[in-house]
């Protein structure tokens, strides 16, 4: 069964990318207790410091269902709705990689 991979880039509001950065905490930790999230990361772009993009795998489906019906994922739903301008995300399968074990 091939991996669940998320990409999501955004636009933050001006002046709020220390919040939008805050509000992540919460979520690794949790990723952290998740056996099925094999990867979340949050990356930002050099050319524009309000532009960001995190990279999220998991197991299987399950794994992917666990971590969005948490407490802590519905809790920075509302945050991250007022912090970010705008978003696009694609949900995928992983066929190759570096580091991940299938």
């Amino acid at each position: 069964m091939p991996h669940v991979a998320i990409v999501a880039r955004v636009t933050v509001h001006e002046g709020r990318v220390d919040e939008y950065l805050a509000a992540f905490v919460p979520l690794l930790e949790q990723a952290e207790k998740e056996p099925g999230t094999l990867l979340y990361a949050v990356h930002r772009s050099k050319d524009d410091p309000h532009v960001f993009w995190t990279t999220e795998i998991y197991l299987d489906d399950s794994a992917f269902t666990a971590h969005s019906a948490s407490e802590v994922h519905a809790t920075a739903t509302p945050i991250f709705t007022e912090l970010i301008a705008r978003s696009d995300f694609m949900i995928g399968e992983t066929l190759m990689a570096k580091g991940l074990e299938r």
